[in-house]
């Protein structure tokens, strides 16, 4: 089998990057994998092994879709078995079903976020277009694959008219391989004016609702003035925290790191671990967070349901709740007992995370059986 991906993530294109060891492993479960990639820059053609990367090299935004569309054209001429399979059902999907209506060939749609959620369309005019592109584009796929039972959940209430039984298939974290990092940063060292340190590791975009929790921090540092957090990450709503940061004078307690490559010491030697989104698909960051025996503190979305046990239940706050977070936080600090029950190890979560030849296993059973 031969598998055209049409993705958006740029830092395959990186040799040591993540994303790229990743394709390289899902490279070596087919005959072929060809990864049309969005971009506005020109990385050229690579491949390694039997897998292609392509830029759309697009002078716009605009002409992703096209430029994608395109270069389809090309790799789909040639012979073989294909699957199509794009990896949201907004723009790649769109490609996709293009693609798939041209070669006739069968399509996965991969579903990341939660898109039903009443938060997602109230973001932007984007978010409700690319809403009514997946409402269209859902029932046309031959499969669909999502990363939460939530999501699952909200297209199920939607009644869509769908051609197979949608799959869950959460996005991959190596237990393994965090249980065994050694701490090479100590939070604690790295900043020992604070007693107890919260982490946020994310993008900086409005969805991970960032400038809600510098006002709780405000009314936090009252009652704990020893307390840290630390926000590491990069996006488009920098500048906007930075100035709430100053403008209620937390810069001795906020701290703004760069993203950082070592998050698995931060995870073991922070405190808490604090995500305030307001949807997520899944939620990866939390995951990896308990995984390392971190104390979590988030919103009802992604896999918050999925991931917690009962002495995670008070730590679980409705979203946008800036009192409910509050009281969260406060119970982080004060609650030693809860702090000390959590054991690194994979148990926290209340289901197992299958291994990497397992997780491999899954992924290529959902291409093969994606026309049956």
């Amino acid at each position: 089998m031969k598998i055209l991906m049409i993705s958006t993530d740029r830092t395959i294109f990186e040799e040591n990057s993540e994303a790229r060891q990743r394709m390289v492993e899902y490279g070596n479960l087919v005959e072929e994998l060809h990864i049309i990639i969005f971009s506005k820059k020109d990385f050229s053609q690579q491949n390694f092994g039997n897998v292609f990367i392509y830029s759309t090299d697009s002078l716009s935004k605009w002409f992703y879709m096209r430029d994608a569309v395109r270069i389809g054209r090309k790799i789909l001429g040639s012979n073989g078995k294909w699957l199509i399979t794009s990896q949201d059902p907004f723009e790649t999907g769109w490609v996709g079903y293009k693609l798939s209506k041209i070669f006739n060939i069968p399509l996965q749609l991969q579903i990341h976020t939660d898109f039903l959620s009443p938060y997602f369309v109230q973001h932007s005019m984007l978010h409700r277009m690319r809403v009514r592109i997946a409402k269209f584009l859902i029932p046309r796929a031959n499969c669909i694959r999502v990363v939460s039972e939530r999501i699952k959940k909200s297209l199920k209430t939607k009644n869509y008219k769908l051609k197979t039984e949608i799959s869950v298939l959460p996005i991959f974290v190596d237990v393994k391989k965090i249980q065994e990092t050694e701490v090479r940063i100590d939070l604690h060292k790295k900043y020992p004016q604070f007693d107890f340190i919260i982490l946020m590791a994310s993008r900086l975009t409005k969805e991970k609702n960032i400038e809600m929790i510098i006002e709780v921090m405000k009314n936090i540092l009252k009652r704990y003035p020893k307390t840290g957090l630390i926000i590491t990450g990069f996006g488009q709503e920098e500048k906007n925290i930075k100035h709430k940061i100053k403008k209620f004078k937390l810069n001795n307690n906020i701290v703004l790191e760069n993203w950082t490559d070592d998050l698995i010491s931060y995870y073991k030697t922070c405190d808490a671990f604090l995500l305030n989104s307001f949807y997520e698909g899944y939620g990866r960051t939390a995951v990896e967070a308990i995984t390392s025996g971190c104390v979590v503190i988030m919103t009802d979305v992604g896999i918050a349901n999925d991931i917690a046990k009962d002495k995670y239940n008070s730590l679980i706050v409705p979203v946008n709740d800036r009192i409910a977070m509050e009281k969260a936080i406060e119970k982080a600090i004060n609650d030693k007992a809860l702090r000390a029950s959590i054991s690194l190890s994979s148990e926290n979560l209340s289901y197992k995370m299958p291994s990497k030849d397992e997780y491999l296993k899954k992924i290529k059973e959902s291409w093969e059986t994606c026309d049956c």
